[in-house]
């Protein structure tokens, strides 16, 4: 496997096209495109990385795989009155969406979805309390208590995050909303700026991998079939409107984020993490799709079959 990881890296190096990182998030747009990591976490403990694997990043919209695991914690089966569960088809902050089905979001993944979420996570409380809560789990996840907040990235968000707050507001207008617009948007920009590294990350998904056991301590984060439905929802609806084409391409669950990373799961075998911050034009990580896709082709691990 260390083999594998490293001829990846190696040829990912050797890329002249990396993508374009995001510039809409200020923050986003001042890291070096130049940079790629992977790490490859085994249920047996086992860990494999090559490239910038210790570099933090901003893991933006993969915590969404995080916050919902709580919501559904919090309110079980209730989640699914706040989000569906249907691929959008549409980018990941459209509105058109929203009008049409009477602002429930189509998934979680998608950013109305993910405010709907910190809406339900809320729960009542401030959001200091959530994102206390939220750091908890990462760390506990990823067993490592230095993990925190880019405080520059979400103060970046907030300032840039006019098309978030029309979803927003957009939702509490059907009613939808438990607590203060400006409340859920600050619980969502912050847990959006959570930076990890590609080993922290891919510790972190091995309860996906893991039948919904943290394999790190014997805890069961979910049930084993709520795992299940944690990775289809990942599969259909985890890169947006190009989650069609890294389904066909890899064949794994995976979730993106505009921060250059992918968190991938291989049920039974793996978690997977990479890193590169060029982004393809949908938003999802140029290289680190190549780069799983590599991965899958030396390994086998297609949840479709060899």
């Amino acid at each position: 496997m260390q083999q594998i990881v490293d001829d990846i890296a190696a040829q990912m190096a050797s890329k002249s096209d990396k993508g374009a990182v995001a510039s809409y998030i200020p923050q986003l747009a001042c890291v070096d495109p130049n940079q790629f990591a992977i790490s490859v976490a085994l249920p047996d403990g086992s860990l494999y990385s090559a490239g910038c694997s210790e570099t933090l990043f901003s893991i933006q919209s993969i915590s969404k795989v995080f916050t919902l695991t709580l919501a559904l914690g919090k309110l079980g089966e209730r989640v699914w009155t706040r989000v569906g569960r249907e691929p959008s088809g549409d980018p990941f902050n459209s509105i058109v969406q929203l009008e049409h089905e009477h602002g429930k979001p189509r998934n979680p993944f998608v950013n109305a979805g993910a405010i709907a979420i910190a809406d339900a996570i809320l729960h009542g409380h401030q959001p200091k309390e959530t994102l206390a809560e939220i750091l908890r789990f990462m760390r506990f996840m990823a067993n490592d208590e230095s993990i925190t907040i880019d405080e520059k990235v979400a103060r970046s968000e907030l300032e840039t995050g006019d098309r978030n707050a029309s979803l927003a507001h957009f939702m509490a207008s059907f009613g939808h909303f438990e607590n203060s617009v400006d409340a859920v948007l600050g619980t969502y920009f912050h847990h959006c700026s959570i930076a990890m590294n590609t080993i922290q990350l891919a510790t972190s998904g091995l309860f996906l991998a893991n039948d919904g056991i943290n394999p790190t301590t014997g805890y069961r984060v979910v049930s084993s079939n709520r795992a299940k439905r944690i990775n289809s929802l990942m599969l259909m609806c985890g890169h947006y409107d190009g989650s069609g084409e890294f389904a066909f391409r890899v064949g794994l669950p995976g979730k993106s984020g505009v921060g250059g990373g992918i968190l991938a799961v291989a049920p039974g075998k793996a978690s997977i993490a990479v890193w590169s911050p060029g982004l393809d034009p949908i938003g999802n990580s140029k290289l680190g799709t190549q780069a799983l896709e590599l991965l899958v082709k030396r390994t086998g691990w297609s949840v479709f079959g060899k």
